[in-house]
């Protein structure tokens, strides 16, 4: 059987098929063919897209890949390419290959959106890592690219895709198990403080301006201390405004997504109107603009109150066990990567959700697998019939908006009034002003 066939084939039994049980071929085995399988060029050869690659190098053939560090570009080419993969230090050769079928973006935050959108502009469908953006505006750019390309974008929130937890949570929802939403809690944990990192001698195989890239040019740091690292680089950079969000970005991305998923699912759809909270920096702040470079600077700790109409909130704080916290008028359920529990839960036992309840929640795509590799399976089945992802740039950035505002709430320490119709800040043009920021020369977007 072709693949678009088999493809359809398992679309339509999803509508009635519960999670993970389907006919003898089926996705699973698409990719087993040499001409089945799909080029990918991957754009950041780090710890995120070797996962990534993991759990779908079975539909994969990894071709081209562009990595500022070479020693990262070179080992991932022997894992995935037996070496024999294009490597390149700067991405934008590979938009310009129609032999690359898909694109895999897992940079750091900072550089997401850049590659993305000329990405899309190429004519290439993309997974592109989470958080989507570094401010608000980058995801009115993206979204509108996306509309005006129509390329398939998948988002890396994986939890989208996690049929047992989060996907049954939002099945328990979306029946109307727990009547109207009063509150949704997104519980992140805190993030690191540092010691003060000195200036370091760039490692050989690291081209330090590029990996900047759009952020400010600034030295590179590095600490080696009782066994731990630090640095503004590689995996650490996300403890620092300039290149991310910290955990309200990190974690924020796949809780906050939840929260706003399940809003929506139930029917209530209007955009947050106010964030309000306190959070504590290991840094002082003036005007939002940390007063110390060479330390961690984004929030460790902190609690927002995030306003809907009809009385609705949503919390997003540090404190708590970490996970997602729903509650309605007629009981509330907590979802986490390791527990589904809650009264509604239990209740399941001897009133059971339909069988086609989660297939509604995943928009009757196939579900054959879970959790990542089931992301990917989803990403690579949406390019091929080209409908939306389960995890589209839009729904994505819906709800990063209250993640980015969160940031400048911490940031500047007062409360924001938000209008949703606009997406802008109301009243107060020092936050506005934040929701976007410079791109360094020789660094900004080509929109070809």
């Amino acid at each position: 059987m072709r693949r678009r066939s088999v493809l359809q084939i398992a679309a339509g039994a999803a509508a009635t098929t519960p999670y993970f049980a389907w006919s003898p071929r089926s996705f699973a085995q698409e990719g087993n063919s040499k001409n089945d399988r799909r080029t990918i060029g991957v754009i950041g050869a780090g710890g995120m897209a070797t996962g990534n690659l993991n759990a779908a190098r079975q539909w994969l053939d990894v071709v081209a890949i562009a990595d500022v560090d070479a020693g990262r570009a070179d080992g991932f080419n022997k894992k995935f390419s037996d070496g024999k993969a294009d490597v390149y230090d700067d991405y934008r050769p590979m938009l310009e290959r129609d032999d690359i079928d898909v694109l895999h973006i897992a940079t750091p935050d900072h550089w997401h959106t850049k590659p993305l959108v000329e990405a899309m502009l190429a004519g290439k469908d993309v997974y592109c890592e989470k958080p989507l953006t570094l401010t608000i505006d980058e995801g009115k750019l993206i979204r509108k690219v996306q509309k005006q390309t129509g390329r398939i974008v998948q988002v890396g929130t994986q939890q989208r895709s996690t049929f047992p937890l989060f996907v049954k949570a939002l099945a328990i929802v979306n029946e109307g198990r727990l009547g109207k939403i009063r509150q949704v809690q997104a519980a992140i944990g805190g993030a690191p403080t540092s010691p003060s990192i000195p200036v370091a001698e760039v490692p050989s195989k690291l081209d330090w301006d590029r990996w900047l890239g759009p952020a400010p040019a600034v030295d590179y740091l590095h600490l080696r201390k009782d066994k731990a690292t630090f640095t503004n680089c590689h995996y650490e950079f996300r403890w620092w405004y300039e290149y991310s969000g910290g955990k309200l970005t990190d974690w924020g991305a796949h809780h906050v997504d939840i929260c706003n998923w399940a809003l929506k699912l139930n029917g209530q759809t209007e955009g947050p109107t106010s964030i309000s909270g306190t959070a504590k920096h290991p840094v002082e702040f003036k005007n939002g603009v940390p007063q110390q470079d060479d330390r961690y600077n984004t929030a460790t700790s902190f609690q927002f109150n995030v306003q809907y109409p009809g009385d609705t909130e949503m919390i997003i704080r540090n404190d708590t066990r970490n996970g997602v916290l729903i509650t309605g008028d007629k009981g509330r359920i907590f979802v986490s990567r390791g527990a589904l529990q809650g009264q509604p839960v239990e209740d399941l036992a001897n009133n059971p959700l339909p069988d086609d309840a989660i297939a509604k929640v995943y928009r009757n795509m196939p579900m054959e697998f879970n959790e990542r590799k089931q992301h990917w399976a989803n990403f690579l089945y949406c390019a091929e019939n080209k409908v939306q992802p389960i995890s589209d740039v839009h729904s994505h950035m819906e709800m990063l908006n209250v993640c980015h505002l969160a940031g400048i709430c911490a940031r500047l320490g007062r409360e924001l009034k938000w209008d949703d119709s606009i997406e802008q800040i109301v009243g107060d043009d020092e936050a506005n002003a934040m929701l976007s920021r410079p791109y360094r020369d020789g660094f900004a977007i080509e929109m070809g």
